[in-house]
């Protein structure tokens, strides 16, 4: 495993195991495969609906907890609720989070962030965030934040490298960790020529050149998947390294193409709904 140290010292795994759109069952048994592969980091959130699912999984592992790096995200009609850290912590079965996150630039992520800056300094989160942000909201919670985020989430993948995002976050000592890391499975980027050239040459596949690009990158991943198989290659990336004239090649995939787009009414939208997160198996 390769790591990243924070902007406040915390130490974070470049490579982790995504819960996006997984059931409960889904979710415990994708992170209870991915822990057992040796993968430590976690990324879930309040509308994944499956927190309490992660939380069973670190449980079933046998790990310590102190060996798990955990990452939740806080959604738009939680941020104002005052407890909203202390139920999260109460799903996941926990008594801290590695790293969390405000989720969507919608409602009042100002009171969000605030919250979760309560929470840095009562000892309940080592490390807080954003996600889904552009560098001029970055440049609003900057302006009035005690606790400087650590991280942005965001859309990362070969044709979509936020180079410009990159260079912002790196001048602001943040770092970059990329959702739908391989394309959302778009099968046209996985088989472009250069990741199936590069994965006869490193005896690899596809999506393990991809991951391996994004380490070298710089980027923190978090892939999802429901296959152990899949789970366990994904953490075998760090027996091999891109040349310089092959990350180039790579880097020349970048066209910008999204596979989500944020939107006024997308936001509005996640501002108002409500997850049922006391309901969740």
């Amino acid at each position: 495993m390769e790591y990243v140290t924070l902007n406040n010292g915390v130490k974070m795994p470049m490579l982790g195991a995504g819960t996006f759109l997984m059931s409960p069952d889904e979710a415990e048994e994708s992170v209870y495969s991915a822990l057992t592969s040796g993968i430590s980091l976690v990324d879930t959130a309040n509308a994944y609906l499956n927190e309490k699912a992660v939380g069973r999984a670190m449980a079933r592992s046998g790990l310590r907890r102190e060996d798990i790096f955990l990452e939740t995200k806080l959604w738009p009609s939680f941020y104002e609720q005052p407890d909203a850290v202390d139920k999260t912590l109460e799903r996941l079965g926990t008594d801290y989070i590695d790293l969390l996150l405000i989720h969507q630039p919608a409602g009042n992520y100002i009171e969000g962030y605030r919250q979760m800056e309560a929470a840095y300094n009562a000892g309940k989160v080592r490390a807080i965030g954003l996600s889904n942000m552009t560098s001029e909201q970055i440049l609003e919670i900057l302006s009035i934040c005690e606790v400087k985020p650590a991280i942005l989430q965001t859309e990362v993948h070969p044709y979509n490298q936020e180079k410009e995002l990159k260079r912002f976050l790196n001048l602001e000592d943040m770092h970059i960790q990329a959702w739908y890391p391989l394309g959302h499975g778009d099968k046209a980027l996985i088989n472009e020529p250069v990741f199936t050239r590069l994965a006869g040459k490193y005896g690899k596949s596809n999506a393990q050149i991809i991951l391996r690009w994004h380490i070298q990158a710089g980027d923190i991943v978090i892939p999802g998947s429901r296959n152990p198989a899949h789970i366990a290659a994904n953490a075998d990336i760090f027996d091999f390294a891109l040349s310089a004239g092959e990350m180039a090649e790579i880097a020349a995939l970048d066209s910008g193409k999204r596979y989500y787009e944020s939107t006024p009414e997308k936001l509005a939208g996640y501002a108002a709904m409500v997850p049922d997160v006391d309901r969740q198996k």
